[in-house]
């Protein structure tokens, strides 16, 4: 008699978890539509990698991706040609330089971290605040000046628009200018082709988001702290921001449930990590 309640339960358990997968499954394939999102480079491989397993989960939606700048995100929300604009700043609120985006709204969903980086072939680990304030407003413009070989900097930077840069200026260079030089002077229009262009550029120097560091390139410490993922977390480490879904009003259907994916734990813990962004509840 006890064997056959052991069995009953065993049995009802199984039957329990069957119908709950098989529940999930049907709720999951019930959300339809297609979410376009444009915008931020830097949110790119979140949102690449996030619409990847988003899709496998719920097979009849589709997501198209491309990443122009941050500020053509909300642009292209206000226009109604995307969804989601990805941006590397609360695009509902005035930042320098750019106007608040009327009736958008931001949903957090990543914090990143951003690096001073050179090529490999620059003798220095660590530059300062007022140090990167010079070679960037073109004040000092050899590398000797800070510590390195006798060799002209390349001064590599993003276009106007670009989150990153917004990022980088305020922070790094505490809104200190980046002026445009006729000579050793680059400006690259995404994350993808500042990294080309400072792996491929002797004496270069740029600023990228973490998740594209890797051996082409060399990541600089600031002011004697190195750009880990760590050092934000405790506070050491000051050059990084919040990441930003914005949308036209508040959310709704597929759009917000792929907004609620990427929000997740399992998705914050998980694939955001391993692309070292941030979970936004580490900052919290």
């Amino acid at each position: 008699m006890k064997l056959f309640k052991k069995l009953t339960l065993a049995a009802v358990t199984s039957l329990v978890a069957v119908t709950t997968l098989v529940g999930s499954a049907s709720a999951a394939s019930g959300i339809s539509g297609k979410i376009t999102i444009n915008g931020s480079t830097a949110l790119l491989p979140l949102t690449l990698q996030a619409a990847k397993e988003f899709q496998k989960i719920n097979p009849k939606v589709r997501i198209s991706a491309s990443g122009k700048g941050s500020v053509t995100g909300p642009q292209a929300v206000k226009k109604g040609i995307a969804d989601i604009g990805a941006c590397d700043w609360d695009a509902s609120m005035d930042v320098p330089g750019f106007k608040a985006f009327e009736g958008q709204v931001a949903n957090k969903v990543a914090v990143i971290p951003f690096a001073t980086v050179t090529n490999k072939n620059v003798k220095v680990n660590n530059l300062t605040t007022e140090q990167l304030k010079g070679i960037f407003s073109g004040k000092i413009t050899n590398w000797k000046e800070v510590g390195g070989d006798d060799a002209d900097i390349v001064v590599i930077t993003r276009a106007f628009g670009s989150g990153t840069r917004v990022n980088y200026q305020a922070k790094a260079l505490a809104g200190g200018d980046i002026v445009k030089k006729a000579k050793n002077y680059k400006e690259v229009g995404s994350s993808g082709d500042m990294k080309t262009a400072v792996s491929t550029t002797p004496n270069a120097i740029g600023y990228i988001d973490l998740v594209y560091v890797n051996s082409d390139i060399k990541a600089l410490s600031y002011n004697g702290v190195q750009p880990t993922t760590d050092n934000v977390i405790n506070g050491s480490y000051k050059i990084w921001a919040y990441g930003y879904y914005m949308t036209k009003g508040q959310p709704t259907g597929a759009t917000k449930a792929f907004i609620e994916y990427v929000q997740s734990a399992k998705f914050q813990q998980g694939s955001l990590k391993k692309l070292k962004f941030i979970p936004i509840s580490a900052m919290r």
